[in-house]
């Protein structure tokens, strides 16, 4: 068998005919044989992709030919072959559902009123620099930071990425406005546009991190301001960068150290449960304690 792996990508720019491009999109996964999600709207794409590691470098190698799409930063990391159970692409308003599908301007560069992009040790130049002042800022649903986070970080309470505006509009982070503030999600998609939120609305040093916790993750592992699993939206749930990573994770049952999410009994519930072994095997610690209006899953993040 092949080597297995998993992109995960975005790209902003300017799409006159997203329906056109999803076709294509779709034509080109399947030849290959790869499996996965992309969403596709007037701003760009956004894919989590996984297959033979062969085939998924042509995909990448003919998606660039795509003008606007040159500049993609792919993220690979290890796959099992079965990370997804098929192909889904779709066409949306938005590439990250906030809710706002206009609050971002893109051009063929990439969005026009974000954060400025850090790569990783540019992150951690800032952070020698400026010190306690720096602020890093969760750009993920609030679950996901169960499990890791940044040292320290701010971890806005939202279910999901559509609670960023009200939230930031609160009034909570006010103080924050004249700080600087380093947004970071998983792949770096969701501060694209939450960096621009946070500029459109007063903060006036606003950074994300290039290639968002993969990239930094992929640099630092373990050893410098990140601590903890990385939550992932496919099979696999969590990564982790190195064999010393720290089990920031308690049990939602025992408060026993874990890393590990379970679905909800209900398969039409998306809720997550953190627990531990024990715990797990447990079937009331799995039973639904909502209705299953609300999902915390979103259908492609990065």
């Amino acid at each position: 068998m092949e080597l297995q792996k998993v992109i995960l990508y975005y790209g902003f720019a300017p799409i006159a005919d997203p329906d056109a491009v999803r076709l294509w999109q779709r034509h080109l996964c399947e030849t290959l044989g790869i499996k996965g999600r992309i969403l596709i709207s007037k701003h760009g794409i956004n894919g989590t992709l996984g297959g033979d590691m062969s085939a998924l470098k042509k995909y990448v190698r003919q998606t660039k030919e795509y003008p606007g799409f040159k500049k993609i930063d792919f993220k690979w990391s290890d796959g099992t072959g079965n990370d997804f159970p098929r192909l889904r692409v779709r066409v949306r308003d938005e590439l990250v559902a906030f809710g706002a599908p206009d609050e971002i301007e893109v051009d063929i560069n990439g969005v026009i009123n974000g954060g400025k992009h850090l790569k990783p040790y540019e992150v951690d130049k800032l952070v020698a620099e400026r010190g306690s002042d720096v602020v890093f800022f969760d750009g993920r649903n609030a679950f996901e930071a169960k499990i890791g986070k940044f040292k320290d970080a701010v971890v806005p309470d939202v279910v999901t990425s559509r609670d960023f505006i009200k939230e930031i509009e609160s009034g909570k982070y006010d103080d924050l406005k004249d700080k600087p503030v380093v947004t970071y999600c998983t792949g770096g998609i969701r501060c694209e546009i939450l960096s621009a939120v946070m500029v459109n609305r007063g903060f006036k040093e606003v950074y994300q991190i290039d290639g968002g916790i993969v990239r930094y993750g992929n640099k630092f592992a373990d050893s410098s301001h990140w601590e903890g699993s990385l939550y992932t939206f496919d099979d696999r749930m969590t990564i982790d960068f190195s064999d010393e990573t720290k089990v920031i994770g308690k049990c939602d049952s025992c408060q026993a150290p874990t890393k590990n999410f379970y679905n909800c009994s209900n398969p039409q519930c998306h809720e997550l449960f953190l627990l531990c072994d024990s715990c797990k095997n447990d079937d009331k610690n799995l039973a639904c304690v909502h209705d299953v209006s609300r999902s915390h899953k979103e259908e492609l993040i990065g």
